[in-house]
């Protein structure tokens, strides 16, 4: 008898379906607060530099 052939183990193609769509988890809620100060801050310099400069 002949020895059968060993398998392949493929992790790819077993841990995501191609047809299934992936989603990214939502941002942490410190994320998204860093973000918000940021666009915050940033609006406060744009705003300042024009009065400054005006």
């Amino acid at each position: 008898m002949s020895t059968p052939e060993p398998t392949i183990h493929n992790p790819a193609s077993t841990t995501h379906d191609p047809e299934q769509p992936r989603y990214e988890p939502p941002p942490s809620v410190g994320k998204l607060a860093l973000w918000v100060l940021l666009f915050v801050v940033a609006a406060v310099v744009v705003v300042l530099g024009g009065l400054y400069l005006t």
